[in-house]
């Protein structure tokens, strides 16, 4: 547990992060969506992290409505909108939502609630399908997600916008910016244990530095994508760009790799992540040096959520449960990799060849 912290850093303060804020209540969200984009009907409201998201089903289908945390930039907005109108360009066929305009046709507005809170609102087509975190993948499944991150990465390659460059606390090109977290968890052994991994991550710093960069989706989870396994692509939707940003490829690609890790301790942690891997390989290329750093991007991220979850979980334990809900695997995952020598981590996924989907 972390001691109680003082003002946070501004790596956490990023994109609303640290910014409590009262819910807008579902009268008031169904008024504001129909006056300005014409979608109306039943609101569910979504677990997330830090705003207020909506599935909204009705006459004109489903959509999903978002009221951003009063912290959240407009520019982090307007990254999200070009972003996916770009790939809507570049690659029509893959599976991301659709900005849906309002009636002046802007990608989103300023609204304030009846709580005097400045809110960005949008509205997203819905991709329909099951969460991937809800089933077991089969071997060939993974590829395919592999294949169309990779198709992602290619067709998010010539994208660029002002704000880009921002920094956000879930990338972890930034992790030892989050050190200061480290000396508030009361846990000494876990203390250590973070300790460690970020030394392991400093002494590798200058080879991430040489690392091809561009904007990527940075959050490639499986409670991020939907599937449906009735259609021949498998993947029918690629969701939540909230942490879109400029980083290094294998950072991106580390995200994925972290959520098919199978239990800590077999023989086999890695197999399904290479099943990914031969599927991304299959459509996009990485040199021997990101395969090398690859695994080691992966448990920066491990580090990285123990840090930043519980770090949240008490800044808003109303939203603990939702917010740790994959913190727990952190610790033994970290023991996994620090075991091992930093020569032997990077041997993790060298000879995986590539499988065309």
């Amino acid at each position: 547990m972390l001691t109680p912290s003082h003002a946070p850093d501004r790596l956490l303060m990023a994109g609303g992060l640290a910014t409590a804020f009262r819910s807008i209540p579902p009268d008031e969200a169904v008024s504001v969506l129909a006056r300005h984009f014409g979608v109306s009907g039943t609101l569910t409201r979504l677990d997330t992290e830090k705003d207020d998201t909506f599935l909204v089903d009705g006459a004109q289908g489903r959509h999903i409505a978002k009221f951003s945390n009063p912290d959240e930039d407009p520019r982090e907005i307007s990254l999200q909108a070009e972003l996916l109108d770009y790939v809507a360009k570049t690659d029509p066929r893959l599976p991301v939502p659709r900005v849906v305009r309002t009636a002046a046709g802007d990608a989103f507005l300023s609204h304030e609630d009846g709580h005097g809170q400045v809110r960005l609102v949008r509205v997203l087509t819905y991709l329909d399908g099951t969460p991937l975190d809800r089933i077991d993948a089969t071997a060939d499944e993974r590829a395919k997600l592999g294949a169309i991150l990779a198709r992602l990465r290619l067709a998010m390659a010539g994208f660029s916008h002002p704000h880009d460059t921002r920094e956000i606390a879930w990338d972890v090109q930034h992790l030892p910016k989050l050190a200061f977290l480290v000396e508030r968890m009361e846990d000494r052994a876990r203390r250590r244990q973070l300790e460690r991994g970020l030394d392991r991550f400093r002494a590798l710093e200058g080879r991430l530095s040489s690392c091809r960069t561009q904007v990527l989706h940075n959050d490639f989870s499986r409670s991020n994508v939907v599937v449906n396994r009735g259609q021949p692509q498998f993947i029918s939707g690629i969701i939540d760009f909230g942490d879109v940003v400029r980083t290094a490829i294998v950072i991106d690609l580390s995200t994925a790799l972290l959520n098919q890790l199978s239990p800590v301790g077999s023989d086999r942690m890695f197999d399904a992540g290479r099943d990914l891997l031969r599927g991304y390989l299959g459509v996009a290329d990485l040199t021997q040096d990101e395969l090398q750093l690859l695994p080691h991007m992966i448990m920066a991220r491990v580090v990285a959520r123990a840090l930043i979850t519980t770090w949240r979980a008490e800044q808003f334990p109303d939203n603990a449960t939702y917010i740790l809900r994959n913190t727990h695997q952190s610790w033994s995952q970290l023991d996994h990799f620090l075991s091992r020598s930093a020569e032997e981590v990077s041997e993790t996924f060298l000879g995986v060849a590539a499988s065309p989907v």
